[in-house]
């Protein structure tokens, strides 16, 4: 067989292999793909031939073999060189924070965690091991026990996030030769265009893969931005902004960061879009948080519950902005090199959902993101504690979910929901049944989603 030949054959078998197998894009931190659970789950581009530093596909992206990395700009989906960051401290912090969901933590614990917060040291390797395996941890999520799946790599959030700095703040100044009062909303407009720019490129990269789903396990909090705004104002304008203008500068940024997100999903209108709605416990109908308060038909925003008993303290929630609940607490998945980590927070949560977003069009390859959305928002367990919490005051309910797209192959889409009710009447396998009580916890022990919004 010739070379040219051999090649055809391999293209014709991803291309068969593509019809029977959903797609799931993680954008995220990175994508360890070596692992030994993902290393059968790395999507791979029919159309790039590995390692040799062109773009047969000719999409811009040279051997983008299961991904990109639009952070660096290269195709490295994970840095091993910050493996250090995986030390004894980071990994005691996350025991510690499931030890307190769980109601085992000790007093010793406790001065631990009180000694390690006063550690700068401590916290910026915190940070930057929670960028470097958060990608990968999503992932495992996305992915568990689902075999036909493919997980495509993208990473946005590079493992190490600047803070507000001196090229932000010149690149503002330099607008007309300074800044005064009047033009600060409009340098705002232009730094929230600016910083949403990326995704439209990785939407379009996204369509490109037909990916059936996306998960999205970051954002950007209302009182993150507000921050950065108190402290550009007071940099550039050497006052100090009233509280009322930190509200309506905020409130425009999102305004515009929001209409710029929409065209990040427009661009791949295909694709179902899985967001966590955010780790501030706020209310997502009150202070927006991007991108999860996108209005957008291919959208789900996801909150996090313990288990199936209540609502995370850190999660945050909104009746008209985050549609459904998922499990957050305590998920050990995958994280690089081989190892697992139990980890909690909404960046769990979204692609619990994900995951069965992808197993329901595993199941039944003809239903579009509507139909996987419909299936997943009619399918869940209703709560009274998420009433008034989220869209449909339910908890995902993923063997009901995917028992509709099996019923779907012959049935209308409301009969099989109808009939997956019917026949899966309650959430099998739900944590009070298996004795296991979660506690509430202070929202400092659960990190931040990893933010897309870059300051330099």
């Amino acid at each position: 067989m010739t070379k040219l030949s051999s090649l055809l054959s391999l293209v014709l078998l991803l291309s068969v292999n593509s019809l029977c197998a959903s797609t799931i894009a993680i954008v995220d931190s990175g994508n360890d793909f070596q692992h030994k659970d993902l290393l059968s789950k790395a999507w791979v581009n029919p159309l790039e031939i590995p390692s040799n530093d062109r773009d047969e596909d000719r999409n811009g992206y040279p051997d983008d073999v299961s991904g990109w990395n639009f952070a660096e700009g290269n195709n490295i989906l994970v840095d091993y060189a910050y493996a250090n960051s995986n030390t004894e401290d980071a990994r005691k912090f996350f025991d510690i924070q499931l030890k307190s969901f769980l109601g085992t933590i000790t007093q010793a614990d406790r001065d631990w965690t009180i000694a390690k917060f006063k550690d700068e040291a401590f916290i910026k390797n915190l940070q930057i091991f929670g960028n470097w395996m958060h990608g990968t941890h999503v992932t495992g999520i996305s992915l568990k026990n689902s075999p036909d799946a493919r997980a495509v790599g993208i990473k946005l959030i590079p493992t190490e996030v600047k803070l507000p700095g001196k090229k932000l703040v010149d690149s503002i100044q330099s607008e007309k030769g300074g800044l005064k009062d009047a033009a600060f909303k409009a340098a705002l407009t232009l730094l929230a265009q600016q910083q949403t720019k990326v995704y439209l490129d990785i939407g379009a990269y996204i369509n490109g893969t037909k990916a059936d789903v996306m998960n999205g396990s970051f954002g950007t909090s209302y009182d993150a931005i507000s921050g950065v705004i108190t402290t550009l104002y007071k940099t550039i304008l050497r006052k100090d902004p009233t509280a009322e203008e930190v509200t309506l500068y905020t409130n425009h940024f999102f305004e515009v960061n929001l209409l710029e997100t929409k065209k990040f999903l427009s661009a791949a209108p295909n694709t179902l879009f899985v967001f966590a709605a955010g780790n501030e416990g706020s209310n997502n109908d009150v202070v927006p948080s991007s991108p999860t308060n996108v209005d957008a038909e291919n959208k789900i925003s996801v909150a996090a519950t313990l288990g199936d008993q209540e609502l995370a303290t850190f999660s945050c929630y909104g009746a008209k902005n985050v549609e459904v609940a998922a499990p957050g607490v305590g998920i050990l998945s995958t994280i690089p090199m081989n190892n697992y980590l139990a980890v909690s927070g909404t960046s769990q949560a979204a692609p619990y959902v994900a995951n069965i977003a992808g197993r329901v069009k595993d199941v039944n390859p003809k239903l579009g993101f509507r139909e996987i959305k419909k299936i997943i928002m009619e399918t869940v367990d209703v709560k009274p504690w998420l009433v008034g919490k989220v869209k449909t005051s339910g908890l995902v309910n993923r063997d009901r979910a995917i028992r509709a797209a099996e019923l779907s192959r012959t049935l209308d889409l409301n009969l099989a929901i109808a009939g997956a009710k019917n026949d899966v009447l309650a959430k099998t396998g739900n944590d009070k049944a298996m004795g296991v009580t979660y506690h509430q916890v202070p929202k400092e022990l659960v990190m931040s989603l990893p933010s897309p919004i870059i300051f330099k």
